[in-house]
C-alpha cells in the first residue's frame, strides 16, 4: 500500500473511532474494535494517539466479562476550546465554548448601519479579541474559530459572496481572521450552521434529512441530505426566504417581488401591522410599529388584531414550508429565529397549512418542530463547524 493510501486509512480509522467515543462513550476499546470492525491493536494504537492529542481519557472501569474489567473512554470536552462568531447584519454575537458546546463566555455587539467591508472584518477581531482578552486562561487551548456568516458565502473560499441586508460583497472572512488569529478558521452561511448546530446539539440529532428554517431580520434555511449538509452548485441551496410566494406583493431585498422573506420576516411582519394600524383598526396594540413579539404579547390578552396578523403570518410560512418538503421532503424540520417566539400562535396554523396542502400524508405529517437552542443557535453551528474539521472529516485538528 503506498503511504498516501496508508496515510488516509488512518485518518479514515481515526475519525471513526474518535466519532464512536464521542456519540457512544463511555466504551472500551474492545467495543470499539467490535463495532467497527478493526482489529484491537489498530483500536489499541490510535487511541493512544487521540489520549496523546488529549481529545480523548480514560474514564470510569466498565463492567468485567469475565476478565479484567475494561478502561472505558470518552472525549475530553473540557481538553480544548472553540470560538463561534454569529456574522449577522445588525448585530454580532460571540461565544467560547469547550468541545461540547457549553458556553463559557458570551458577546454581543451592534452593526451600525451602512457598514463597510473593512469595518465590518474590524469589528469581528475586535470583538473576538476582547472576549479572547477576558478569557485568557482558555486561549492557548483553541483549536478554531466558526464563523456564521448573513448571506450568500462559499464555504470553502470562507469567503461572504453577498450579505443583502448588509449591502457587502466578497467580505475574505477566512483569510482576515485566519491572517490575524493564526488558528482555523471556518466559514459558512448562518441558515446552514443552524442546521449544524441542531445535528450536532438539537432536535436534529441523528435525523438523516433535515431542513432547518431560521425567521428573523431575513429568512434563509440550512438543508442536510444523507447527512451531509447541502450547499448547492452556486451556494444558495436554502435560500427560501426568496421564494416566490405572491407575484405582484412588494419588492425584495433581493430586488424581486413577493418573495417569502417579504411576507414573513420581523421587519416585513412589523411593516404590515404599522400600515394598518395607520388605517385605524381595532387593537389593543399600543406600539406604533409592533414587532411580532409585541403582537404575541398582545395575542395573549385576546387582541384579535394581533391574532389575525399571527394567522396570516402562519399561513405564508406554512405554504412556503410545503414547497420545500414538495421539493426535499426532509424528515424534519425546524424553526428558529426572533418571529418563532410568537411560535405558541404560529406553530399550529403553519402545521395546520402544510397539512391541508401537502400532496401524502406522510408528507403531511412531516414533523415541525421550534429549536431549543433559542438566540445561540447560529453562533453554536459556528463552533459546530470547527468540531466537525476535528470529529468528521479525518480526525485530525493542529492541537
Amino acid at each position: 500500500m503506498k503511504r498516501g493510501s496508508f496515510q488516509a486509512m488512518k485518518r479514515l480509522n481515526k475519525s471513526l473511532i474518535l466519532n464512536k467515543i464521542l456519540n457512544d462513550g463511555p466504551i472500551s476499546r474492545a467495543e470499539i474494535a467490535k463495532d467497527i470492525k478493526l482489529t484491537p491493536p489498530t483500536v489499541g494504537t490510535i487511541v493512544k494517539e487521540l489520549i496523546e492529542q488529549q481529545i480523548v481519557k480514560e474514564s470510569a472501569q466498565g463492567e468485567s466479562k469475565g476478565g479484567r474489567k475494561p478502561t472505558l473512554l470518552v472525549v475530553d470536552h473540557d481538553a480544548f476550546y472553540v470560538i463561534g462568531i454569529d456574522a449577522g447584519p445588525r448585530d454580532v454575537t460571540i461565544v467560547l465554548t469547550n468541545l461540547q458546546a457549553d458556553i463559557i463566555d458570551r458577546a454581543r455587539k451592534d452593526v451600525p448601519a451602512g457598514i463597510k467591508k473593512d469595518a465590518y472584518l474590524k469589528l469581528l477581531i475586535e470583538e473576538t479579541e476582547r472576549l479572547m482578552n477576558r478569557n485568557a486562561n482558555y486561549v492557548d487551548q483553541l483549536i478554531g474559530i466558526g464563523v456564521a456568516m448573513h448571506g450568500v458565502v462559499d464555504a470553502e473560499m470562507g469567503v461572504g459572496l453577498y450579505a443583502p441586508n448588509l449591502n457587502l460583497r466578497d467580505i475574505p472572512v477566512k483569510k482576515v481572521l485566519t491572517e490575524h488569529f493564526d488558528l482555523v478558521v471556518q466559514v459558512e452561511n448562518d441558515a446552514r450552521t443552524l442546521a449544524l448546530a441542531e445535528t450536532w446539539f438539537g432536535e436534529g440529532k441523528g435525523v438523516s434529512n433535515l431542513l432547518a428554517v431560521n425567521i428573523g431580520s431575513g429568512v434563509g434555511a440550512g438543508v442536510v441530505i444523507d447527512d451531509e449538509l447541502y450547499r448547492g452548485k452556486a451556494h444558495i441551496a436554502g435560500e427560501i426566504g426568496h421564494m416566490t410566494i405572491d407575484l405582484h406583493g412588494d419588492v425584495c431585498s433581493c430586488g424581486n417581488r413577493g418573495c417569502l422573506q417579504t411576507i414573513v420576516s420581523g421587519e416585513a411582519i412589523q411593516k404590515r401591522a404599522e400600515q394598518l394600524i395607520k388605517t385605524g383598526v381595532d387593537t389593543r396594540l399600543t406600539q406604533a410599529s409592533p414587532t411580532a413579539y409585541d403582537l404575541y404579547q398582545a395575542a395573549e390578552h385576546g387582541d384579535a388584531f394581533s391574532l389575525q396578523l399571527l394567522t396570516e403570518t402562519a399561513e405564508a410560512i406554512g405554504i412556503g414550508l410545503t414547497n420545500v418538503i414538495h421539493t426535499i421532503n426532509p424528515d424534519r424540520i425546524l424553526l428558529n429565529g426572533g418571529v418563532m417566539k410568537a411560535s405558541k400562535y404560529l406553530l399550529p396554523d403553519i402545521q395546520r397549512t402544510v397539512a391541508s396542502r401537502a400532496l401524502t400524508d406522510q408528507a403531511k405529517a412531516t414533523p415541525i418542530l421550534v429549536s431549543k437552542l433559542g438566540d445561540n443557535a447560529s453562533a453554536l453551528g459556528a463552533v459546530a463547524l470547527i468540531l466537525v474539521e476535528l470529529f468528521k472529516r479525518n480526525g485530525e485538528i493542529d492541537v
